[in-house]
């Protein structure tokens, strides 16, 4: 009785965010003390499909990064996570990807701006993404650890014992066995890079502008209808991402 009480508490709010988001995208104008906008426009979501829409074009860039900073993490971190889990130092490799974690990413790149602009990569795409990096690659490698564990490492070694070399192991077994965990890592880091704030704001010096950044300066300009537009376009992929989760790794743990 309780819990079919919670669901719709917890539905309410749920969507209740995510619909106020949209409603205010729509807004034109508020004013004291009307609950909702007075009234409403498709002009900023027209403003969208423009060829020099600013907003496009910090959505695209912030697509850019993200998919980029999770397809780098996710490759390295499979194969160096292999070493890793599979050497006799296991546990102090470990420990060492815990420890950008222990700073704060505000922190972390105030250390690396020197750096950074000393090798003249500050305030350009490619700088981004590469500070993003010393965030995500320790978490992806993290992710991987527990997917070479024994059981594959045996597998592997029964392949080879069957006459299958290194790229027929690699592809027809190891692959096979990898998809799930493959792309809960590039999910999980596009989430990361997708949302941080810190090190795009330090590093990309103001040059670079993602969708995180937006919608604080659209708040900090007290433009709440824009606010609420970024916001709206910020949690899109993390909903897609959210879908593919329970489609593709969920559902297949559950047959597993």
């Amino acid at each position: 009785m309780i819990r079919k009480a919670l669901i719709p508490v917890f539905m309410l709010m749920v969507t209740f965010p995510i619909a106020l988001l949209l409603l205010l995208s729509f807004g034109k104008s508020w004013v004291y003390p009307n609950i909702f906008p007075d009234q409403f426009t498709l002009q900023h979501w027209n403003d969208i499909y423009q060829i020099n829409s600013e907003l496009l074009m910090v959505t695209l860039k912030s697509i850019g990064i993200s998919l980029g900073v999770s397809s780098v993490v996710t490759l390295l971190s499979f194969f160096s996570s292999k070493h890793i889990s599979y050497s006799v130092y296991k546990s102090r490799w470990l420990f060492l990807a815990y420890i950008p974690y222990v700073f704060s990413p505000v922190i972390l790149a105030a250390t690396l701006q020197f750096y950074f602009t000393f090798v003249d990569v500050s305030g350009t795409f490619f700088g981004v993404i590469l500070a993003q990096l010393f965030i995500t690659y320790p978490f992806g490698v993290l992710i991987f650890s527990n997917f070479w564990n024994p059981r594959i490492k045996a597998i592997a070694e029964l392949s080879n014992t069957l006459g299958g070399n290194s790229w027929i192991t690699f592809y027809k077994v190891v692959l096979p066995l990898s998809k799930g965990v493959l792309l809960l890592c590039f999910f999980q880091v596009f989430l990361i890079s997708w949302f941080e704030y810190g090190l795009t704001a330090l590093i990309g010096v103001g040059k670079i502008k993602t969708l995180t950044l937006s919608v604080f300066q659209y708040i900090q300009e007290a433009n709440i209808f824009l606010a609420a537009l970024a916001s709206c376009l910020l949690i899109i992929p993390p909903m897609i991402l959210l879908y593919l989760n329970k489609r593709f790794i969920f559902t297949n743990q559950q047959t597993i």
